[in-house]
């Protein structure tokens, strides 16, 4: 733009920007909020509607398939749950509750689980009728909530919190303009799209599985992942998630447990396949026979966004930038419900020019341009 139609910056500029309102994009604007920041959140669509609902909400810590290079950053994030949920429950006066405290963990004979051996009676307490087989089975102290919960409850928390949360508003580009950084979004309302403008000193993107709309951003792609959830009538219930390599159980209270997940490359198709959900069900009901019993509730997928690393990417998009504005958090996979108070932390203390808990310099962009090297 040239000239009288450039467009004039507001006087009220927001601190900070933030692309995306999936839970990395929510959490890291009360953060922020809390730090005395002003917060704008701009979505495509309906806030928490992709990846975050879609989840089976396990805080799995310490589960022993995930990244050794993570570990950190999850313990620290698991630490930050508590506090996270009192701020949503004094913001929204609701309760995100927790939908089960223990999770039993079933190892291939051999392999070191991070919890408690249990013996085959403790089994049958926690999970009658558990169908061993060859697996050693660990319990350890992990909880998990219901990511439907945090999608009902979360963004009236951000409003509450005086974040101004924009759905339905596509960012299509921003552009550095005198200091500040402009951002043009197609913004959907009453049937109609129009462009409307955005300004803020720092943006954030937390696009998921979506590339951000600058030039910097990194290569993630979508990775769906395909859930069922059964119902199960009788006194034979189990209150632990059940884990085994490539399948867990996560019971959600009332008789229904949530069954996942699959594993996929198929771009972004969110359809689900009767044949796969049928060999979830099966090799459910295989682990926790009483499952057999259990009536068919709703399938689902959600896009899990995946690096070229299968490691967050958390930082500056200008790495090496003496103060940078512009920031990315992506690239969670698996594990975004888990790493969003952590992720929302450091990105809070990077942006503020405080040094975070953890040490992140294994989730910077300039990894990716150092392999290449």
């Amino acid at each position: 733009m040239t000239g009288s139609s450039k467009p004039k910056a507001p006087e009220n500029v927001d601190d900070v920007a933030i692309v995306g309102a999936g839970i990395i994009g929510l959490a890291a604007a009360l953060a922020l909020r809390d730090a005395g920041q002003r917060v704008v959140v701009l979505d495509r669509q309906q806030a928490m509607h992709e990846a975050s609902w879609a989840a089976a909400g396990m805080l799995a810590a310490n589960d022993p398939h995930n990244p050794a290079e993570m570990h950190a950053l999850a313990v620290y994030s698991e630490r930050l749950y508590p506090a996270f949920l009192a701020r949503v429950k004094e913001l929204t006066g609701r309760e995100i509750p927790i939908r089960s405290r223990q999770t039993l963990e079933g190892l291939p004979n051999g392999e070191n689980g991070p919890g408690r051996r249990v013996t085959a009676e403790e089994i049958a307490e926690l999970a009658p009728g558990l169908n061993v087989g060859e697996l050693v089975f660990s319990v350890m102290e992990e909880k998990s909530l219901d990511p439907c919960d945090l999608t009902e409850i979360l963004p009236g928390a951000i409003r509450a919190a005086g974040i101004e949360l924009r759905e339905y508003t596509q960012v299509l580009r921003v552009e550095a303009d005198e200091g500040l950084h402009r951002l043009t979004a197609a913004q959907r309302a009453d049937e109609k799209t129009e462009e409307a403008q955005f300004w803020g000193r720092h943006v954030v993107f937390a696009t998921g599985a979506w590339r951000a709309p600058v030039e910097q951003a990194p290569a993630v792609e979508p990775r769906k992942g395909q859930l069922v959830m059964l119902n199960l009538r009788g006194p034979e219930q189990t209150a632990c998630t059940l884990r085994i390599p490539g399948l867990y159980i996560v019971p959600r209270g009332d008789g229904n447990y949530v069954v996942g997940a699959t594993l996929e490359s198929t771009g972004f198709d969110q359809s689900t396949s009767e044949p796969m959900i049928a060999e979830l069900v099966r090799r459910a009901v295989a682990l926790w026979p009483p499952l057999a019993g259990a009536s068919r509730g709703p399938a689902w997928a959600g896009l899990r966004p995946m690096s070229e690393d299968g490691l967050p990417v958390i930082g500056s998009l200008t790495p090496g930038e003496a103060q940078p504005t512009l920031w990315v958090a992506t690239g969670h996979f698996r594990n975004g419900i888990l790493l969003a108070p952590g992720t929302a932390h450091v990105l809070r203390d990077l942006i503020l020019g405080r040094v975070p808990e953890v040490v992140v310099d294994g989730f910077s962009l300039s990894r990716f341009s150092a392999a290449a090297v």
